[in-house]
């Protein structure tokens, strides 16, 4: 029976890992700024696809945590995995790929990610593997395109030239989460924005998975809980990037 230590990380084409989310994202989509892709393998079978590059909207983004130079972070845009991946190979998969950003990119500080309370999940992922959560809103920034039912961020259409039109369409319901992990630690004193405890989640009914409201449940935002954590996300001596 294959383990989450199983999984092996390594760098793939853009193609490859194009081709792997629109079949296996929820959304069926790619976003074309991405620069960075990695691939999951299982048995030398890809299972799964992390791609990382600049937020749609930088300049906004990077105000997060001060003195961030313009190239010293990255959002961590798409995450798709097969269903054949073992437990707790997500998690894994992200803490690897923390490593080797650290490793191959060393002047990369922090990557930002958003869970998408309104069509997949509050971010169960993120909390796993180190994250920490920096925002919670309602979103209206997708919204449905009545002509073709295919969901669209405000970013998108201000791209497209269609904002007003936009404005018109119905919003998908439910929340927007910001995580944050910081692979320079020394960065995180620079942050801008508090640090919100996981249990408001629940609080403000934010709650998601696999496109579903979740029922409230207890979210430890303990000291020893992040150990245990940080634990299950370190490398094995064996293994080489």
């Amino acid at each position: 029976m294959p383990k989450a230590k199983d999984i092996i990380i390594k760098p793939i084409t853009a193609s490859a890992a194009n081709k792997f989310c629109k079949r296996y994202h929820y959304s069926g989509k790619v976003v074309p700024n991405s620069v960075l892709h990695f691939g999951v393998f299982l048995n030398d079978r890809l299972e799964g696809v992390m791609q990382l590059g600049s937020p749609i909207n930088k300049k906004g983004t990077i105000r997060l945590v001060k003195d961030t130079a313009w190239n010293d972070m990255l959002e961590l845009n798409r995450m798709a995995f097969s269903e054949r991946l073992p437990k707790n190979s997500e998690s894994r998969a992200i803490g690897v790929l923390m490593r080797l950003i650290r490793k191959r990119y060393p002047n990369i500080e922090w990557i930002v990610s958003f869970a998408d309370g309104t069509q997949c999940g509050d971010g169960t992922i993120y909390r796993a593997s180190g994250f920490i959560l920096t925002d919670i809103r309602k979103s209206d920034a997708l919204r449905i395109n009545p002509k073709t039912n295919e969901v669209m961020h405000v970013i998108q259409a201000h791209h497209l030239m269609i904002s007003k039109e936009f404005r018109t369409w119905e919003a998908t319901e439910g929340y927007q989460l910001r995580y944050i992990y910081f692979i320079n630690k020394d960065a995180k004193e620079r942050l801008t924005v508090p640090v919100l405890p996981f249990s408001k989640i629940d609080e403000m009914g934010a709650g998601m998975y696999k496109g579903k409201a979740r029922k409230k449940q207890a979210m430890d935002d303990s000291p020893l809980s992040q150990r245990r954590r940080d634990t299950d996300l370190s490398a094995p001596k064996s293994e080489t990037f």
